[in-house]
């Protein structure tokens, strides 16, 4: 358009910032040797290698506890995602998918999936989980929870396969992703705030107040009982869930298990940059909500929301936008939570 002139314009100016952006990165980390390279790439979160993303939604249509939005969910993340960023490799489980039982969201095909998510990955990549539906809660069995409590994915087929517990979430997904690798969770469910037993907890309470594993919850249990009931109408499995709920409360008054929590720090933290953004504390339900005449979960239009409006925000601003586009109109609190701890201040960046 510009011809000659603009075209070297153009090239000067790309030059010079060019010189600034080395300058800088000089002068943060070293004269460019392979180990500094290597540490500025890390600290500025580069993905130079493949997408790949999995998508799970489940409406739990025809069943008790039946949602609305999650399928929506699903392709109003995926349709972001694809506007926005280069996706190499997706997997949709959805169930509306009939005709293909293995794209059904059942508990063999989720644990699948999240194999599938992390096969083959190395340094570079980066991976994305979206997950729209039911989130549950177990009494622990291992020790490794604050709370005394395991949080689970509901899959299509509970009622026949069981719930998918956190234990399992993180060993199949996490544990032992390489160095460089990013995985992005997008967990909206209820009891969501450590669905992949990740030891760093960053809560927002007006300001950003940074908790690790700090899992107070009690009160969740209480509230997984009306979940409990609300699927297999058993009252008598649903009050005695209550009751052991309001025995963890009155004993939470003297704080958490700081051995599990301690034993989840040593052993759920990782080398890989792993990032889980939840609808929700342990504590809470994630809405299933009706805005702009669409079903849709409240954290996934609340992320969606933030992201259009900057998609440069740091991980600060994020949590606060998505805090803020809830707040007055549902009771939970979106969270994030991190395999190691995070700088802040870094854009995020999938």
């Amino acid at each position: 358009m510009f011809g000659a002139t603009g075209k070297k314009f153009a090239d000067q100016i790309g030059e010079k910032v060019d010189q600034a952006c080395g300058q800088y990165l000089a002068s943060k980390y070293g004269d460019g040797d392979s180990a500094t390279i290597e540490k500025a790439t890390e600290t500025l979160g580069v993905i130079n290698g493949k997408r790949k993303c999995l998508f799970i939604g489940i409406n739990y249509t025809g069943q008790q506890g039946e949602l609305r939005g999650c399928i929506n969910d699903v392709n109003n993340i995926k349709s972001f995602l694809s506007s926005n960023f280069t996706i190499h490799e997706m997997l949709t489980l959805t169930d509306d998918q009939k005709s293909d039982s293995s794209k059904l969201p059942t508990r063999a095909n989720i644990l699948a999936g999240f194999r599938w998510l992390r096969q083959g990955v190395t340094s570079g990549d980066s991976l994305i989980l979206h997950y729209s539906g039911h989130g549950g809660s177990v009494k622990d069995e291992d020790g490794d929870e604050e709370d005394g409590y395991d949080e689970t994915l509901i899959p299509l087929d509970y009622a026949q396969a069981g719930h998918i517990v956190d234990d399992d979430i993180h060993d199949v997904l996490v544990r032992g992703l390489p160095k460089g690798v990013r995985l992005t969770a997008i967990m909206d469910c209820c009891h969501s705030e450590s669905i992949l037993d990740l030891p760093y907890t960053y809560n927002i309470n007006g300001a950003l107040e940074v908790i690790e594993n700090n899992k107070t919850k009690g009160i969740s249990k209480i509230i997984s009982s009306g979940v409990r009931f609300a699927f297999d109408g058993n009252k008598t499995k649903a009050t005695a869930s209550l009751k052991e709920g309001f025995q963890f409360v009155m004993a939470g008054a003297k704080g958490g298990n700081s051995d599990a929590r301690e034993k989840t720090i040593k052993t759920r933290s990782t080398d890989a940059d792993v990032i889980s953004f939840s609808g929700c504390k342990d504590s809470q339900t994630s809405a299933d909500a009706q805005i702009g005449g669409q079903a849709t979960g409240a954290m996934s239009y609340a992320l969606i929301k933030s992201l259009k409006s900057d998609t440069t925000m740091n991980y600060t601003d994020l949590l606060k936008s998505m805090r803020q586009t809830l707040e007055g109109k549902y009771t939970q609190i979106p969270m994030l939570s991190a395999g190691r701890k995070l700088d802040l201040e870094s854009p995020f960046n999938i």
